[in-house]
């Protein structure tokens, strides 16, 4: 059997489809699995040993279309689900299998307040679209993969973060997901352990503007890294504090404790941190619903996240400004809670 799955972008979404090709090439006998996504997103799954074989669309579909009739696929799992993925199931002319995106859903609850969304994580949902082919939800968790020949310089962190660090993702894909450069600099100072900041070239400026508060305790990582090794600086941390961006996602692949800061999305979205199920990590045999329960009690993450806003969320994946104008949903974030949380699995972690 050869399975085309599909998911153009993001970072986290991407990182959300690898428990459904996991649990497909490890229950399906014989399988062969090619992923198709964007060719900006080459870096995210290039080292994933699920995937047998890559696919990258760029500007041409057509031309990408016909690359893909040349496999012979006997499915196509759809994980994206939007007008061109569309186009390459009428193209290729198989069976296609799709995830519930809930668009409607998460219209009323983001535009009118209404939340009609199931309790369900969009990990899982991935999951269910793959249950006609006989593959259930093996508890693993997230999976993100670092390429074998991607190791950071010995030098790439001051002496003072060897003992131990905390990793702050300040970027985010849009700015009402993110927290004022304020507050990030009242959490860092709340701190009393290195920090180091990750975000991309787009977020230098900011954190260095964060940094300079206090140079020695924070190092400001954004833009000095690839994607490979800000994953490897996420993996080395005590424990993560992130907006809702891919780096919270991929801490999670790592079992890092997070803390998750919610602006304009929000866990309501079905996108909380997702982690493996209690049997895998402490050898209990639970059933779905205490291990839902059980997790959280277990305290893997914490979502900070302003309480009783009407107005959120207010979009699936950010905005450029609040639509109200106010931006409570970060002004009013208890910087001091993050960094409680944060401090407290910092010393879990030792």
């Amino acid at each position: 059997m050869r399975l085309l799955f599909i998911r153009f972008s993001s970072i986290g979404d991407i990182v959300f489809t690898t428990p459904a090709i996991r649990c497909a090439k490890q229950q399906i006998p014989g399988v062969e699995i090619h992923f198709l996504t964007k060719a900006s997103m080459k870096a995210v799954t290039m080292a994933n040993p699920y995937i047998d074989q890559f696919h990258y669309f760029d500007k041409d579909l057509k031309a990408t279309i016909n690359q893909l009739k040349i496999c012979g696929f006997d499915y196509i799992i759809d994980l994206h689900k939007n007008y061109r993925t569309y186009q390459i199931q009428k193209a290729l002319a198989v069976p296609s299998l799709s995830y519930k995106k809930l668009s409607l859903q998460k219209f009323l609850l983001t535009k009118l307040g209404v939340n009609l969304l199931p309790k369900r994580h969009i990990v899982d949902r991935a999951l269910d679209a793959l249950s006609n082919l006989g593959v259930v939800n093996d508890g693993k968790g997230l999976d993100y993969f670092i390429p074998k020949d991607t190791v950071l310089k010995s030098n790439a962190l001051p002496d003072a973060f060897a003992s131990g660090y905390i990793a702050l993702v300040i970027g985010a894909s849009y700015a009402t997901k993110k927290l004022p450069v304020s507050a990030l600099q009242n959490l860092c100072h709340k701190i009393p352990y290195p920090i180091v900041l990750i975000g991309g070239k787009e977020d230098q400026e900011e954190g260095a503007t964060v940094e300079a508060i206090n140079p020695i305790k924070i190092f400001n990582a954004c833009g000095k890294f690839n994607l490979h090794e800000s994953a490897i600086l996420v993996k080395q941390s005590r424990t993560v504090i992130s907006h809702d961006t891919g780096f919270l996602y991929i801490a999670c692949a790592f079992h890092k404790k997070t803390v998750a800061v919610w602006g304009a999305t929000s866990p309501a979205l079905q996108v909380e941190p997702y982690y493996p199920s209690l049997q895998q990590v402490n050898q209990k045999n639970l059933n779905a619903e205490s291990i839902s329960t059980t997790i959280n009690k277990n305290d893997w993450y914490f979502n900070a996240i302003v309480p009783h806003l009407p107005c959120q969320p207010c979009s699936n994946y950010g905005t450029k400004h609040c639509p109200q104008g106010h931006f409570a949903c970060m002004k009013q974030q208890e910087v001091q809670s993050i960094a409680d949380k944060a401090i407290a699995y910092y010393n879990e972690a030792l």
